[in-house]
């Protein structure tokens, strides 16, 4: 008997003649389907939102008149959200129309089961001719089940002359890789003009995805534009360990820098899918293809201190979803759908579209009825699943969660206390927790009624192709044994403007969250971090940060305006380190057992200098400036554990190394290094 793995075989040879001859009676002629989407492209990297949403826009200078056009010619859904934000898994929900607990895949690191049931291969089955171009993104993944013809590439590629899959075949390529895409996605629509049978192209872009490399026409794009600011860029989450120290005050400057090429590559995209617009109507092929528009998972640009995706705040589940259904006419044209619409749907859509019955085990609904402006019997609620994966430095734990149109309830299964409950209505950005609210004790009980009950109707449980980081299930998780190879494991330059978050050259990921801090030109037209006693970086705590037992340097170049201040900080009064100054003289101190030892210099620095704190292998603390040793103290041991705090860059927040904490810092800072290992001059 074969093995089933996710169910996917449970289609029979019944179904499968049922569905052929559905297709045979059908008399009218069938549209052909244009799916598009790209990867992390949060909801409101939209021109048309931003113009919607007005001073609460954060990206008013953004643009994108190829999806202008799609959304004006079409319907636009302002609620659509994703059942699980991340690549792979959301990639196999769009095909299946199944969750992941189901379907496969419950991480980036699982091949597609290729006898898996897809709108794809019931579409194939009833008679449609069915193409896969561009990335496919099921680990590194060759086959594409379901498609008749692929040009893809294995996994990520590169944004440059990337090596495609042509029907199986590795053919090298020149250009930017979404412009290939778009090449091949021109030369399938060229050869089915004239062909009687309908067809299904999906065309998936790479873009926004890291590391951010647009296409050279919009490399200058959006030049010396920041976002503007929000209320959660402050607001800590419980799981990253800062549960009851919300800030929902949000920073003082009224913009922040932002990663501008990202927004970059959403308008290269755009411009590929305005490409694509135009081929349909130059072809021929307008007037009968269904066109829809989406992403396969939202994006953090600071909000909640966050990049990236997976953990359930809006900007992580909720995507752009524009659909254009030439078959309604003019009376569709720039219609806005509010009702709460998944990639749950799609199979089940695009099926409906092509008068192909879905299997029973689907668990979307097809969202066609919506088009038309009619009010139908739509979902209230809807629930969300995500599974802690062995991604490199990722610390996002299981969640489920349920959502409705004015509230949520987020739940971290094994950890009660991190439980989070919104009143979406009234805060949008998500910055209260009403968990513990005693006036919100109504909301709290229905929320978690109806999580419960969506959870047994969806059949949820931990799947066993879950593929769990190193220390999953054990008390210590997410904390791993520390690396001890000596290294560099953290270095910011601030040459490279990454949105809100300073971006770590290391290759460790320690990237930081800037907080009330711009760069700007700082000695000899280099880049600087510029703090004005009211700004920090943030860095969350990570096994490459690990110090314990181990000689540890940290270096930071800088320039002060105030004589104190600062400069870097992480741990507490139990044990920790602190680089900073008192009356302007550099000051390096140390905690270990409860105990301070501090080593400072006898002179103070007014201009650019650099800092230098070590513990030593001979268990000494060292500081030197400029390259001159300049104090050094004996230690009562090495640090003993990984501080459970994040450490801060120009300032020292939570429980200080120092008591009382030093004032942040003023002034510029260059560069900030850290060293597994001990300084040599």
């Amino acid at each position: 008997m074969m093995q089933q793995t996710n169910g996917s075989t449970r289609m029979s040879l019944v179904l499968f003649s049922a569905l052929l001859c559905a297709s045979i009676v059908q008399a009218a002629p069938r549209p052909n389907l244009l799916f598009i989407y790209t990867d992390d492209q949060r909801y409101d990297a939209f021109s048309v939102v931003q113009k919607e949403q007005g001073d609460q826009g954060r990206f008013p200078w953004f643009r994108t008149p190829s999806m202008d056009r799609l959304a004006a010619d079409g319907v636009r859904f302002r609620n659509a959200f994703v059942v699980c934000s991340l690549c792979a898994p959301s990639r196999a929900v769009n095909l299946t129309g199944r969750y992941n607990h189901l379907n496969g895949i419950a991480s980036n690191f699982r091949p597609f089961p290729v006898d898996s049931v897809t709108h794809a291969s019931l579409l194939r089955a009833a008679g449609y001719t069915t193409a896969y171009i561009g990335k496919w993104h099921m680990d590194s993944q060759r086959e594409r089940p379901g498609f008749d013809y692929h040009w893809s590439f294995v996994a990520h590629a590169r944004y440059w002359d990337p090596v495609f899959l042509v029907n199986g075949k590795d053919t090298p390529t020149k250009g930017w890789v979404d412009d290939i895409s778009t090449d091949y996605a021109i030369e399938f629509l060229k050869g089915q003009k004239e062909s009687a049978k309908p067809w299904l192209l999906v065309v998936g872009f790479k873009s926004p995805h890291g590391p951010f490399e647009p296409a050279l026409r919009a490399k200058e794009r959006f030049a010396g534009e920041q976002a503007r600011a929000v209320p959660n860029l402050n607001t800590p989450v419980p799981y990253l360990g800062s549960a009851g120290r919300n800030r929902a005050d949000g920073p003082a400057a009224a913009t922040v820098p932002v990663n501008l090429d990202y927004f970059r590559c959403i308008s290269s995209a755009d411009d590929c899918l305005g490409r694509l617009l135009d081929a349909l109507d130059e072809l021929g092929l307008a007037q009968n293809t269904i066109v829809i528009y989406t992403s396969d998972n939202g994006y953090y640009l600071g909000e909640h201190g966050l990049g990236d995706k997976r953990s359930a705040y809006d900007e992580s589940l909720r995507v752009p979803f524009i659909v254009r259904d030439p078959t309604l006419g003019t009376a569709a044209r720039g219609r806005v759908v509010n009702d709460m619409v998944l990639n749950l749907d799609l199979a089940q859509t695009l099926l409906d579209f092509a008068g192909v019955p879905a299997p029973a085990d689907m668990q979307g609904r097809s969202w066609r009825p919506l088009l038309t402006g009619g009010r139908i019997p739509w979902r209230p609620s809807w629930f969300y699943e995500y599974f802690a994966e062995n991604q490199k430095n990722s610390r996002v734990p299981d969640i489920t969660a349920v959502r409705t149109a004015a509230a949520k309830l987020i739940k971290y299964p094994g950890h009660e206390d991190w439980s989070e409950l919104f009143d979406l209505k009234n805060d949008p950005y998500e910055t209260r927790n009403l968990w513990l609210d005693p006036g919100s004790a109504s909301l709290r009980t229905t929320l978690a009624a109806e999580h419960d009950r969506l959870a047994q109707e969806v059949g949820y449980r931990v799947p066993d192709y879950v593929d769990r980081p190193p220390g999953w299930g054990t008390p210590a998780w997410p904390a791993a044994k520390p690396d001890t190879t000596p290294g560099l494991r953290l270095h910011f330059d601030f040459t490279g403007p990454d949105g809100s978050r300073a971006r770590d050259l290391s290759g460790q990921d320690n990237h930081g969250q800037v907080h009330n801090a711009v760069l700007g030109e700082g000695r000899s037209g280099k880049q600087a971090l510029r703090l004005q006693g009211d700004g920090w970086i943030e860095v969350p705590k990570s096994a490459s940060l690990d110090p314990t037992d181990s000689a540890w340097t940290v270096e930071v170049t800088f320039q002060p305006e105030k004589p104190d201040g600062v400069l870097l900080a992480r741990g507490g009064r139990s044990h920790g380190y602190a680089l900073g100054l008192k009356e302007g003289r550099p000051v390096f101190t140390v905690v270990t057992g409860g105990k301070a030892t501090t080593v400072e210099s006898k002179e103070a620095v007014t201009d650019w200098s650099t800092a230098v704190g070590t513990i030593t292998a001979e268990r000494k603390a060292t500081l030197r400036v400029e390259g001159r040793l300049v104090a050094e103290a004996l230690l009562p041991s090495f640090l003993e554990q990984n501080p459970n705090e994040d450490m801060q860059i120009g300032a020292d927040l939570g429980s200080p190394v120092v008591e009382p904490a030093g004032p942040k810092f003023s002034g510029w800072i260059e560069q900030v290094r850290i060293f597994r290992g001990e300084w040599k001059p």
